[in-house]
């Protein structure tokens, strides 16, 4: 026989609450969450190159990348490259890095600098080393942070365009690197929205910005005489930077006559 228990009837015990099923991870969402985060790596990256570019000219450092400057500072500067030759490379790579990756002014005195402190031809290794880094930089900057904005909105009408720019790349970017009229930084950043790929893009301004580069680097070796930027960039200069932007024109021009059908 049962022996009813002393304490009484136990209290029944409710049943847990149902776990909820866990969200499960679909295409969409996954995508959802990769634009957002591309598009906070874009604002923070512009936000970052807008503080730098802020702060270069809230602090007026471009006091520092004038031609008075440079000819005041030229005991400084042999004294410290003697010194610190190794440093004074990486230093004035890195600097000119920057100065081209954000495009701020400058460039031109420190090609000077570097002809003026490593001669006319280490300068211009320097330099080219520098600049073609820094515009790389540029390139992808603009590429990872505009193009896609810019394809939505004028991508029908710039195909064309592209299309005919990534056929003839390397001369067109030759040709623009080598003639002085089109502004150094406004070419990174227009090639950055192209098509162009990265390798034609670095090859082709590492090879167009030499001539620029050597004459600049080995007017530094006579920076004492020099009085303006304007002596250096004579008319007779120009012109034969103009015809070599133009010779790197020839192969467009050849393959366009060389597809015409003949009559």
């Amino acid at each position: 026989m049962e022996t009813p228990c002393a304490d009484g009837p136990q209290p029944q015990i409710e049943p847990p609450d149902p776990i909820p099923p866990l969200r499960q991870d679909t295409p969409s969402t996954r995508s959802t969450r990769s634009t957002k985060a591309h598009l906070s790596g874009k604002v923070i990256l512009a936000l970052v190159i807008g503080l730098a570019i802020g702060a270069f000219f809230y602090f007026d450092l471009g006091r520092f990348l004038s031609l008075d400057a440079l000819k005041d500072n030229r005991a400084h500067l042999l004294a410290f490259t003697d010194a610190n030759y190794v440093a004074a490379v990486g230093v004035f790579i890195s600097a000119y890095a920057i100065v081209t990756g954000l495009s701020l002014p400058g460039a031109v005195i420190l090609t000077l600098a570097g002809g003026f402190t490593f001669g006319a031809v280490l300068g211009t290794v320097f330099v080219n080393l520098g600049a073609t880094t820094g515009a790389t930089l540029a390139f992808f900057t603009a590429r990872y942070v505009l193009r896609d904005t810019v394809e939505r909105k004028f991508g029908t009408s710039l195909k064309p365009f592209q299309e005919g720019f990534a056929k003839n790349a390397f001369s067109y970017l030759l040709t623009l690197r080598l003639i002085p009229l089109f502004p150094f930084f406004v070419v990174n950043l227009v090639s950055g929205l192209t098509r162009v790929r990265a390798g034609t893009y670095i090859g082709a301004t590492a090879l167009g910005i030499i001539p620029g580069s050597f004459v600049y680097a080995y007017a530094g070796r006579q920076l004492g005489t020099i009085n303006s930027l304007k002596e250096i960039a004579s008319p007779n200069v120009i012109g034969a930077f103009v015809l070599l932007g133009l010779l790197a024109l020839i192969p467009v021009v050849y393959k366009r006559f060389a597809a015409k059908p003949a009559s």
